[in-house]
């Protein structure tokens, strides 16, 4: 994973973000461009981390796989217009073209498995009544079901992205407000206070390199030199 990390990483960053979706969300019956189509103005995953809750709005790099989605080429619901995604020739160059859309410029690397990932005991069975035991969105609920979900489509994605240095500075701040010196244990351990604050200055450094120029949430992007 540290090596993988490496690949998506530049320009002094040493560190990537993880994202998911779980389950991916997409309607029974509906193809994986309906679904994108429907999350133009906000990516359809999550930040696994437990900082506050940030929105994507631009990436330095990034490697997503989504699994469980069918291979067959999509077409667009009655009533719904096409999207230059209706037209891509396979799942792959749905999400790729996906990618380019909403975050231009980013390195971008991306995979499309058929197979789900299995949910079926002893996994345990906190979805919601709204899933088919494919784990496929429904309109409404058709009520409990004795088999429960069996199986689940799942988007992961490590990105490296200005939503780092929030989540950095952030621990660098909260580290900082602590008087390790009332931490005996914490020396004891072998760590020096010199190397404390070393390695304090150097978490500040790191979360610098995530910095856009227009703010520190990351808002808005910065054509990335690199």
């Amino acid at each position: 994973m540290m090596h993988f990390a490496d690949s998506l990483t530049f320009s002094g960053r040493k560190a990537v973000a993880a994202w998911a979706a779980l389950p991916f969300p997409a309607l029974s019956g509906s193809s994986l461009p309906d679904t994108l189509s429907a999350h133009q103005q906000d990516v359809p995953w999550k930040l696994l981390s437990s900082w506050r809750e940030q929105k994507v709005s631009c990436c330095f790099a990034q490697s997503v796989v989504l699994r469980g989605i069918c291979k067959e080429k999509g077409t667009s619901c009655p009533g719904q217009p096409r999207s230059p995604l209706h037209s891509c020739e396979s799942p792959e160059q749905v999400l790729q073209q996906y990618l380019h859309t909403q975050f231009p410029g980013a390195f971008s690397t991306s995979h499309v498995l058929q197979q789900p990932c299995d949910t079926r005991p002893p996994f345990p069975q906190f979805f919601s009544p709204l899933l088919t035991s494919r784990g496929f969105l429904l309109d409404k609920a058709q009520g409990s079901s004795s088999a429960g979900v069996e199986s689940i489509p799942v988007l992961a994605a490590l990105q490296s992205s200005p939503v780092l240095h929030s989540l950095l500075s952030g621990l660098c701040r909260e580290l900082q407000a602590r008087n390790a010196r009332r931490c005996s244990s914490f020396f004891t351990a072998g760590v020096e206070q010199d190397d404390f604050q070393e390695a304090l200055e150097e978490l500040k450094t790191l979360s610098q390199c995530y910095e856009t120029g227009f703010g520190a949430d990351g808002s808005e992007d910065e054509a990335d030199s690199d």
